[in-house]
């Protein structure tokens, strides 16, 4: 299963169910929303910087943004810019500008407060979307590591057209199995050849 095409080969020769053809790329794609939902890799990590504006505090979130990881603003020294709700940014009313030191998303937008009294080199680690998978995208970094992710969940997705079938128990299981392998691989590798230091 290296590509897209093979994927939806593999899934149709596993159900045996040459009828539903047709709605197998909406497994993929209903999976593909399950992993983005739940998965928070390395992989799954971008770097985006940008420069603010004076008297701007609203700027576009990078493509394919899912969840920070950390926002900081590259000043001497740097500071790392902390995270309050909607709710908390809006009853602040923050008036005029200086150096933000906190940071809300609305919709498709990061909003700083307060708003930056010049420029300044916006550094975002963010969690970002895993690529789909398509006729023209066909294939990615998560199909060429963990190509049983997207077989069992696309299998899986499949209970609606599939009731009672006894292999559904088996395909979940396998799903669960290999998310959260490759979740606690992930974490190893994240803290490989170092030793983790406990605070007093």
């Amino acid at each position: 299963m290296e590509n897209y095409s093979e994927l939806k080969t593999s899934i149709a020769n596993w159900m045996d169910r040459a009828d539903l053809n047709a709605v197998i790329p909406d497994f993929i794609k209903l999976t593909e929303a399950q992993f983005n939902r739940t998965l928070r890799l390395r992989s799954m990590e971008k770097k985006y910087h940008a420069k603010t504006i004076g008297g701007q505090s609203n700027y576009n979130l990078p493509a394919g943004y899912i969840q920070m990881r950390e926002f900081r603003l590259n000043t001497t020294p740097t500071r790392s810019l902390q995270y309050i709700t909607p709710e908390i940014y809006e009853s602040w009313n923050f008036v005029g500008s200086g150096l933000p030191k906190w940071y809300t998303v609305i919709a498709n937008e990061i909003r700083l407060g307060p708003a930056p009294s010049g420029e300044y080199d916006m550094e975002m680690l963010f969690w970002q979307k895993i690529p789909n998978l398509s006729e023209t995208n066909t294939t990615n970094w998560l199909l060429s590591n963990a190509p049983d992710m997207y077989l069992y969940g696309s299998l899986s997705q499949a209970e609606a057209f599939i009731q009672n079938d006894p292999r559904i128990a088996l395909w979940k299981q396998g799903f669960e199995e290999a998310m959260a392998t490759l979740s606690l691989q992930d974490e190893k590798d994240r803290h490989s050849g170092s030793t983790l230091m406990v605070r007093s």
